[in-house]
């Protein structure tokens, strides 16, 4: 009986959140990110495998192929000398190889703020303005206003290590992940400022003698110059701050954190930060990034030293969480074992490769998990029930304290042995994985039921968006 009601329990609450979160899940503006995040995934899928071979097998000096903490294999090809290795022919071709792949991510991940202003202008026409048959246009214009706003005279390090300030130069940070939060701001400006004007008829109308392709030129002219004119405002106002909005945003992040120290009360603060962040779409690492170099990197090489025994540190936080499955193989397995939508199986199969070795944009922007309501609450719970559950393991003396800096591509459970030194840090992390499949396993089925509900709606010749909408047989 008890366990009857226990079920019944569990899937009156699987109702409700199915309920309301089917809401949520089905707002037209969370539709339009869903659905740009998933066009801009292919790319940074395929980025996603160039690292994981430059980083997993090509890696000379940290690989898991030669490096000197994964099978050893440069040491035994140099006589068991790793410096010999390092400053032989073969591992400076790696090198090179590596250098080849790198450029696979210069295409992709580094232009991934470009891809989402445009994704993001062009399903949000088609979302909001269905009037509008030539979204592509408003791509463009989004484009337009998000480069205006960038910053181009920034402080840079040359290669000899000197710091230089460029004048004139774009800084090419804000065209990958920190520049994706001011790219969904342009890009959401520019689509409604344009589209609205273009409804109210505020254009240039050419006869219909005009080929369409010109007519549509000219017809774009005036909303495209009221929404550049707006983003030159907005560049305009930041500039008179000696900032732009981009670095503005960024500061904005950066600041509340600073006023943190290297406490339970830091640690918390970044490991709800961190993931919020990284579910909008703003990489947190680069937020947090020079905050740690100032606290949780010194602890690290305190530690590597003998001179003092920090559990809060950089390398603790990747083997707690980066590096445990929390966020690649146990949103994958939970999806292969407990998954019916075939769409989120067939992300799941293609991201397990990169998955094994950490890698998790095909993960989050795959299935996806960024700005996806419907598992921000497993995403968000398991960085805190793995980060704190590490904790006190390793409070109470069951998980050494983590001194080794291994590369945060090694593959779970290797890399729980590695960081800690004993096999409790890869028991640790085969735990890890096991409790982020079973946060992730409720919300996987409520995603099953809201899908089944969507087909239900398709058979039936209901309109369920744009993309979407069928008519009934």
């Amino acid at each position: 009986m008890d366990n009857k009601k226990q079920q019944t329990g569990l899937q009156k609450a699987q109702q409700i959140l199915t309920k309301y979160m089917g809401k949520i899940a089905g707002n037209k503006f969370l539709l339009t990110l869903r659905d740009t995040f998933i066009m801009a995934s292919t790319p940074l899928m395929i980025a996603g495998f160039a690292i994981m071979i430059s980083s997993v097998i090509l890696d000379p000096a940290n690989g898991l192929i030669f490096g000197a903490q994964g099978l050893h294999l440069g040491q035994l090809i140099a006589g068991g000398s790793n410096k010999a290795w390092l400053a032989s022919g073969f591992a400076k071709e790696l090198v090179k190889l590596q250098g080849v792949f790198g450029l696979v991510s210069n295409g992709t991940m580094n232009l991934n703020a470009v891809l989402i202003v445009a994704g993001f202008a062009f399903f949000g026409t088609r979302r909001f303005f269905r009037s509008n048959k030539e979204p592509i246009m408003v791509s463009l214009y989004a484009l337009a206003d998000f480069f205006i706003v960038l910053p181009y005279n920034y402080t840079g390090t040359t290669a000899s290590g000197k710091t230089a300030t460029l004048i004139n130069t774009l800084n090419p940070t804000f065209l990958g992940q920190d520049g994706i939060f001011t790219g969904l701001i342009m890009a959401g400006l520019t689509f409604w400022i344009f589209n609205v004007l273009q409804e109210h008829h505020i254009v240039i109308t050419m006869p219909d003698s005009v080929p369409p392709a010109v007519a549509h030129s000219f017809e774009s002219l005036i909303p495209g110059a009221a929404a550049i004119g707006m983003s030159i405002v907005i560049a305009s106002i930041f500039g008179a701050f000696h900032t732009t909005l981009p670095e503005a945003i960024i500061a904005g992040l950066q600041k509340p954190a600073l006023a943190a120290a290297s406490t339970p009360f830091f640690a918390e603060i970044q490991i709800l930060t961190q993931p919020l962040l990284q579910w909008f779409g703003i990489h947190g690492t680069s937020v947090w990034g020079p905050i740690d170099g100032l606290t949780w990197n010194i602890n690290d090489n305190e530690n590597i030293l003998g001179k003092a025994h920090h559990i809060y540190t950089t390398l603790f936080m990747n083997f707690s969480v980066v590096s445990s499955g929390t966020l690649t193989l146990g949103p994958i397995l939970a999806v292969l074992i407990f998954g019916k939508a075939k769409d989120q199986r067939a992300v799941a199969k293609v991201a397990i490769a990169p998955g094994i070795f950490n890698i998790s944009e095909p993960t989050t922007y795959g299935l996806p998990i960024i700005l996806n309501p419907i598992y921000f609450i497993p995403y968000m719970l398991s960085w805190q029930t793995n980060f704190w559950i590490a904790y006190w393991l390793t409070k109470a003396g069951l998980i050494p304290i983590i001194v080794n800096n291994v590369p945060w591509t090694v593959p779970p459970v290797l890399s729980g042995l590695l960081y800690s030194g004993s096999w409790t840090g890869a028991a640790y992390q085969i735990l890890a994985t096991a409790m982020t499949i079973a946060l992730y396993m409720p919300f996987v089925k409520i995603n099953d039921s809201i899908n089944e509900e969507r087909a239900a709606k398709i058979a039936a010749g209901e309109d369920v968006g744009p993309s979407m909408k069928v008519k009934a047989q």
